[in-house]
C-alpha cells in the first residue's frame, strides 16, 4: 500500500507540474532545437519580447530585461541587463536564468554565442515587422513558455487588430510621401529605407516610403532629401534628439513637410518594436498621417492599456 501511495503521488507530481517545470523542445529563430525545462527565471531581451511576455501572464518569471524594455510599466522592477545589442554574458548570466528569450537580432555576435554555449536554454525568437511576424513572434515565446493555448489566442487578437486597421485604411486614395529619420547625425539624417521596421511601419499607416530605394537604414544626402520630396517626416519622441528640428534643419526645410512643419513623432519601442500593441502604434501612426480620415478605434486591449489606439 505504501509503495503504491509513492508511485501515485508520483504521478500526481507530473500530471499537474506547473508550467515553469513542463520540459518543451523549440526550433528558434536561428534553426536551433532548444529543449526548455524551467521557465521559472526567465531573462527577457527585446521590448517586444517582454510585453509578450507580461500579456501572457508569464511576468512574475522575468528577472531580468534588457533596456528596451519598458513597457508595461511593471516592466521596470526588472534588473536591467543593458542595450539588446550591447549585451555582456555576464551581466545576463549573474541573474541565474533557467531560460533565456531573446529577439532577432540582439548582439553583440560573440556575446549571443557565448550565451547560447552557457548550458542555459537560449531561444532566438524571431522579428519579422509584418502582421504575420507578430504572431508568429507571439507563437514563439508563447511555445517557449509553455503557453500555447494563451499565445494562439494573443496571436488572434493581434491578427484582428491588424485586419481591422487595413480595412478602414482600404479605401484610402492618397498616400501620404513619408520619410522615417532614424537620427541625424553630423547634419546627414539617417533614413528607412526598404525591409526596415520603419518602412513597415510606414506601408501599415497608409504612407509611401520615399526612400524605398534604400535598403535598411541609411544616411542620405541633401540632394537625395530634396528630390525624395517627402510631405510627412516620422521620428522618434527621445531625449536626444528634438524631432521638431527636423523642419528646421537644412536638410528638410525646403521639402514640403519642412515648409509645411508636418512632423510625426512617436515612442521608438511602441512604433517600430513589433509586439502586441503594434496594431494601436500602426493606427496611431495612420491618424497623424491622415488627419482628415476618422479611423475607429481598435478593442481595448489589456496588453496596450495606455496607447492611444
Amino acid at each position: 500500500m505504501k509503495r503504491c501511495l509513492t508511485v501515485l503521488a508520483a504521478l500526481a507530481a507530473c500530471l499537474f507540474l506547473s508550467p515553469a517545470a513542463r520540459a518543451e523542445t523549440v526550433r528558434d529563430a536561428h534553426g536551433r532545437s532548444v529543449e526548455v525545462t524551467d521557465t521559472s527565471r526567465i531573462v527577457s531581451i527585446g521590448g517586444s519580447v517582454t510585453e509578450i511576455l507580461h500579456a501572457l501572464s508569464r511576468s512574475d518569471s522575468i528577472v531580468g530585461r534588457d533596456s528596451t524594455s519598458l513597457y508595461p510599466p511593471a516592466a521596470l522592477s526588472a534588473p536591467d541587463v543593458g542595450y539588446m545589442r550591447a549585451l555582456s554574458a555576464e551581466g545576463v548570466l549573474s541573474l541565474s536564468p533557467t531560460l533565456i528569450l531573446s529577439v532577432d537580432g540582439a548582439g553583440p555576435p560573440d556575446v549571443i554565442a557565448l550565451l547560447e554555449g552557457a548550458g542555459i536554454p537560449f531561444v532566438n525568437i524571431p522579428d519579422v515587422p509584418t502582421a504575420e511576424g507578430v504572431a508568429a513572434k507571439i507563437k514563439a515565446v508563447a511555445q517557449a513558455v509553455g503557453e500555447m493555448e494563451r499565445g494562439a489566442e494573443l496571436a488572434e487578437a493581434v491578427r484582428a487588430d491588424f485586419q481591422a486597421l487595413e480595412q478602414a485604411l482600404a479605401g484610402v486614395e492618397t498616400r501620404p510621401r513619408a520619410a522615417f529619420v532614424l537620427s541625424m547625425s553630423g547634419g546627414a539624417p539617417l533614413v528607412a529605407g526598404a525591409g526596415s521596421s520603419a518602412d513597415s511601419a510606414l506601408a501599415l499607416a497608409g504612407a509611401t516610403n520615399v526612400f524605398a530605394g534604400l535598403k535598411g537604414f541609411r544616411p542620405a544626402t541633401p540632394e537625395a532629401v530634396l528630390a525624395a520630396a517627402p510631405q510627412v517626416i516620422v521620428s522618434m519622441r527621445s531625449a536626444a534628439h528634438d524631432p521638431a528640428s527636423l523642419a528646421q534643419s537644412p536638410v528638410f526645410a525646403q521639402t514640403p513637410a519642412g515648409r509645411e512643419g508636418r512632423i510625426v513623432a512617436m515612442d521608438g519601442g511602441y512604433l517600430l518594436g513589433f509586439g502586441p500593441r503594434a496594431p494601436q502604434a500602426m493606427r496611431e501612426l495612420a491618424q497623424a498621417l491622415h488627419p482628415g480620415l476618422a479611423l475607429p478605434s481598435l478593442p481595448d486591449r489589456p496588453w496596450a492599456a495606455g496607447t492611444d489606439g
